[in-house]
């Protein structure tokens, strides 16, 4: 995950990694607590850990809230009060941060202190040199109960990140623009990085821009299912998944359930989209803000409209930028199955532009002989993988990044190309797996895991997986089975009780303010019909910009000025452009010669907050 490169692409995508190791990394504080006993859902006797039981008693839920998983109405009613003493705590002591002088660094301001007898809930000062956030961005830790059901129980901490407004130009400060890049399991630690972005100057005048990074990722009580180590390359992954290949897989999956909640032990449970919006809601009243300002990317709008629903009250603006779709009918089982029809679309997508480019790569000029000489690589390195270290499992996890971004087309294309030509370097350093981010990526697959396997029931029977996977795979070859194994460890997932999905705007549109989705309407990771369905459910203020014709996910920051200058105009005024809008497709990539030595420069700086698809 790049987190330090100038960029303009602002959104993570909803992960879709392979399954890769997790880091050794120190959880939250044990929350009290026992295992419940019982084997846990769809395992076999013996191989799974004992199932992890939520504390607290039942108790009806209340509006917006899941039924079961726990407490909700005590988990409710201890988010409320644990919001309302960070505001006073940020009433009492702190004050939002002065524009920097002139001639100085973003941010190089004093950091807020409380007043006498206040203890404040954010305190912002340099960052640890961890974080790699260069001097002008100031850093804070908030603590939020790990339980919430139990306020003054055990506490987690989150790492925030901020750089105040400039002010530029005269402009008067608004507040704060919060924002979730997605995953779930990506760090938005960078965000603050994006004032500095010339698509974003007049933003970054009126707001200071806060990013952090979620419960479980990085340094906010960092999960982890299994040690980084413990990965052995190369991977090797058959087109078609014979019966012995498949139960490897599932008893992989079951392995790595129970890794999570070894490592996890009786924190598991917490790690949900409504603790993520609870906890969004504290750092909202720690900064002092009445109302929040909000900037979604993939998960992260799904983030965005559990809050909304929860607190419409406490919406000021939000942008969600590619657009999970809400539908709880959907969350999450039946949405990884719709991915995959989508990536197949934006799969072709990418053949279709090489062959178009035929002269500069000699891949084929359909998309048929585009995918025979991507099946000829694939082949190859099922007999010999590339460097001792690059499978067709490392092919397929580069080559999925084809489906997110077309600025990568180029350098993916390239890569394919030399290695028939008998020169394997450049798609070696595209596929191979980075030892020095090891710990990183599996920390986000650990995270991604746990949000999507407590968030919801999952089907418990491998033969329904079998089943499904087998009848997309016969019309979405390309990323079905990957998808399906990334997703299995849910089926075993050893938390006894999940929670049920928030009934997105169910009630509580009428109360919510105007707010902006943006959408590509060929993205392969969260389809166009999520937007269409967020929409719906947001209500009759919600606005909806549509870049038709293309399919890069993330569509806001710097690929599409029409795009951009809505966006921009909402976060400044509050208004849109109409109920829907469109704007032209952004250009794709020219194509690169195999002899122009720029290609191997081609994304290397593709957005500081995308998605580390892996």
């Amino acid at each position: 995950m790049r987190t330090t490169t100038t960029a303009a692409v602002l959104t993570l995508a909803l992960l879709t990694p392979t399954a890769c190791p997790a880091a050794e990394a120190a959880g939250a504080e044990p929350a009290a607590g026992r295992p419940a006993a019982g084997p846990a859902p769809a395992a076999a006797p013996g191989e799974s850990a004992p199932p992890v039981a939520r504390t607290g008693g039942e108790a009806a839920a209340p509006p917006g809230h899941p039924a079961g998983g726990g407490a909700p109405a005590a988990e409710a009613a201890g988010a409320e009060l644990v919001a309302r003493r960070a505001a006073a705590a940020a009433r009492a002591g702190a004050a939002p941060p002065a524009h920097p002088a002139a001639g100085s660094a973003a941010g190089a301001t004093r950091p807020v202190r409380p007043a006498a007898g206040a203890r404040a809930p954010l305190e912002f000062g340099a960052c640890p040199a961890v974080e790699g956030l260069p001097d002008g961005v100031r850093c804070a830790v908030l603590r939020v109960p790990l339980d919430y059901a139990r306020p003054d129980g055990p506490q987690i901490t989150l790492t925030v990140s901020r750089v105040p407004a400039t002010g530029e130009g005269g402009a008067r400060r608004q507040g704060v623009l919060v924002n979730n890049p997605g995953g779930p399991g990506a760090s938005g630690m960078a965000f603050p990085l994006a004032a500095g972005l010339p698509e974003w100057r007049r933003v970054a005048a009126a707001y200071d821009f806060v990013g952090y990074a979620p419960r479980g990722v990085g340094r906010s009580a960092p999960l982890s299912c299994q040690d980084p180590a413990a990965r052995k390359g190369p991977t090797q992954v058959p087109v078609v998944p014979s019966p012995a290949y498949k139960r490897q897989r599932v008893a992989a999956a079951r392995a790595y359930a129970r890794g999570c909640a070894r490592h996890a032990g009786a924190s598991l449970p917490y790690y949900t989209t409504l603790n993520n919006a609870r906890d969004l809601d504290v750092l909202r009243a720690a900064l002092a803000e009445p109302r929040l300002t909000f900037m979604g990317g993939s998960y992260g709008t799904y983030l965005g409209a559990v809050y909304a629903t929860l607190h419409p009250d406490r919406v000021r603006r939000m942008v969600f930028d590619s657009a999970v779709d809400p539908d709880p009918a959907g969350i999450w089982y039946r949405s990884q199955l719709g991915q995959a029809a989508s990536f197949e679309r934006r799969w072709h997508d990418f053949r279709s532009w090489v062959a178009r480019h035929h002269s500069a790569y000699r891949l084929g000029t359909t998309p048929a002989a585009v995918q025979a000489s991507y099946e000829r690589v694939r082949e190859a390195l099922a007999r010999t993988p590339a460097d001792g270290g690059v499978g067709t499992g490392e092919l397929q996890a580069a080559y999925l990044r084809a489906a997110y971004y077309d600025d990568v087309w180029p350098e993916l294309a390239a890569a394919l190309a030399a290695f028939l030509r008998g020169d394997p370097a450049e798609l070696v350093r595209r596929a191979a797996p980075d030892p020095e981010r090891a710990a990183e990526g599996e920390n986000a697959t650990a995270v991604y895991t746990a949000v999507l396997c407590n968030d919801a029931p999952w089907p418990g029977e491998w033969a329904v997986w079998d089943r499904d996977g087998t009848a997309l795979a016969r019309t979405a070859p390309f990323e079905a089975w990957a998808n399906t194994f990334l997703n299995l460890p849910c089926a075993y997932w050893p938390v006894r009780e999940r929670q049920r999905p928030v009934p997105v705007g169910r009630g509580r549109a009428a109360a919510l303010p105007r707010t902006l989705i943006v959408a590509a309407e060929r993205d392969g990771a969260t389809p166009y019909r999520g937007a269409l369905e967020l929409q719906r459910r947001l209500g009759p203020e919600a606005a909806l910009v549509t870049e038709e014709g293309a399919g890069s996910h993330g569509v806001v920051g710097g690929r599409n000025d029409c795009v951009d200058r809505h966006v921009e105009r909402y976060l400044l005024t509050g208004d849109t452009s109409g109920w829907r809008v469109t704007c032209a497709p952004h250009p794709e990539p020219a194509p690169v010669s195999l002899d122009d030595r720029t290609a191997s420069t081609l994304g290397a700086t593709p957005g500081a907050l995308r998605s580390p698809v892996v």
